[in-house]
């Protein structure tokens, strides 16, 4: 920069966006009392959709990166897109999504709801493919990636299949 500072890194800059939100998700909820729920019920539903264009997104990624020659400037570019996918916008949509998520159970009253538990349990694997997908932005960084481009495709079905089963569980509500 002209002034000398150091420009913050996406991670520095995902970090404090995440801050902001949360400080304003907080606020909305303390200022607006019974009017914040569905204000950040649709926050949720954002965070939500975020965090889901980025599991789809992100195995696709993988898919084209394993066609990459690895220390070839497509696999770099590739490591660089990936990495930024998942700091900037997968994990902190996953963690908004989760607090939101469990802010709106509580105050909706759904606790004692089986399909809440249903949701919980599935969204739980969804968070574990998520896991399994940020191991492998790191193999994939270090030239290590174990799985062929067609097990990725299968893989990028996943979160698929959990979403279509989550949004069942909360438009129907069957049990």
């Amino acid at each position: 920069m002209a002034d000398g500072r150091a420009e913050a890194s996406p991670a520095k800059r995902a970090a404090v966006a995440l801050g902001v939100t949360a400080a304003l998700c907080l606020a909305v909820a303390g200022l607006a009392g019974e009017a914040a729920y569905p204000w950040l019920k649709a926050a949720h539903v954002i965070a939500v959709i975020s965090w889901m264009a980025g599991m789809l997104y992100l195995p696709r990624l993988f898919i084209y990166h394993c066609g990459a020659t690895p220390g070839s400037e497509t696999s770099e570019t590739f490591k660089v897109m990936e990495q930024r996918l998942l700091r900037i916008i997968i994990n902190p949509a996953m963690i908004i999504t989760w607090v939101l998520g469990l802010w709106l159970a509580w105050k909706g009253g759904h606790f004692e709801a089986g399909w809440l538990h249903a949701k919980l349990a599935l969204v739980l694997v969804l968070s574990g493919v998520h896991g399994f997908f940020s191991a492998a932005v790191r193999r994939f960084g270090e030239d290590r990636n174990r799985l062929s481009a067609r097990q990725w495709r299968l893989w990028n079905e996943a979160p698929t299949v959990l979403m279509v089963l989550i949004v069942i569980l909360v438009v129907v509500k069957p049990f």
